[in-house]
């Protein structure tokens, strides 16, 4: 294997540094060699080399839809890129357990649900239902946890009223649905009623989904961000630290 050049990182292919990439998008033109011709020029002036379209078809009256592969000519210092990350150690859920009622003495007590018209709640209850994901078990099985999932299409005062009802520590939202960038709009809202009450530093606010990373979430005034890849116990690994934080304990 050929040594990795991480001031000059670029993709992977078939070997070390060939910077091999797939591009997949839709052209709102019927198929044609026209098309064809225009879809390959397009990425050969995003500066890709090498390009090749190893897939067009239709995708209703009207759109072409490419597969088109090229290769980067330039490539990102991996050592200067700058994120926050959400780090902490990979504990299973007896070892959460023990650590949140011998550390905090009671279950920690979340409220989550999908806001705005986001239906889709699969990622809400990988998180906290019992059965949790990936043989990672959700936050209803720990005797550690308080959960209530109200669902999908909660409104922000909705969620925010069951919050407080349920006297919660945190509140956890998920966002699947990103057209137009829907995600962002609704977690804004949130964060606006929470605002409006005075009650923005009132709860751990976590908030995960496909286009959600914890730089995101941090700007948008949320405590963490979950995406691609989480775990229902990095949550609660999270919230319980957060916890600990909050109540003066953590080490």
């Amino acid at each position: 294997m050929n040594e990795i050049d991480y001031k000059n990182l670029v993709p992977y292919g078939d070997t070390t540094g060939d910077g091999a990439v797939q591009f997949s998008f839709t052209f709102p033109v019927e198929p044609s060699p026209k098309a064809q011709e225009a879809a390959a020029q397009m990425v050969r002036e995003w500066g890709f080399s090498d390009v090749k379209v190893a897939h067009m078809s239709s995708v209703g009256v009207g759109f072409a839809y490419f597969v088109i592969f090229g290769r980067a000519q330039r490539g990102v210092n991996f050592d200067k890129v700058e994120v926050p990350e959400l780090t902490g150690q990979r504990l299973n859920y007896k070892e959460i357990d023990k650590r949140i009622l011998e550390e905090i003495g009671r279950p920690i007590r979340v409220v989550g649900a999908n806001t705005g018209f986001d239906a889709h709640t699969v990622g809400l209850d990988a998180i906290l239902n019992m059965k949790g994901f990936d043989g990672d078990v959700g936050l209803e099985r720990y005797r550690g946890f308080y959960t209530v999932n109200m669902g999908s299409q909660v409104l922000p005062a909705e969620l925010i009223e069951r919050a407080l009802k349920e006297k919660a520590d945190a509140i956890l939202i998920s966002k699947i649905v990103t057209q137009k960038d829907i995600h962002i709009a609704d977690m804004k809202d949130v964060i606006l009623h929470l605002r409006k009450r005075g009650l923005e530093k009132r709860f751990i606010l976590v908030v995960g989904g496909p286009r959600v990373t914890h730089k995101l979430a941090l700007e948008l005034g949320y405590d963490a961000g979950f995406s691609i890849g989480s775990y229902p116990s990095d949550v609660a690994y999270f919230l319980l630290e957060k916890m600990l934080e909050r109540i003066g304990k953590k080490k």
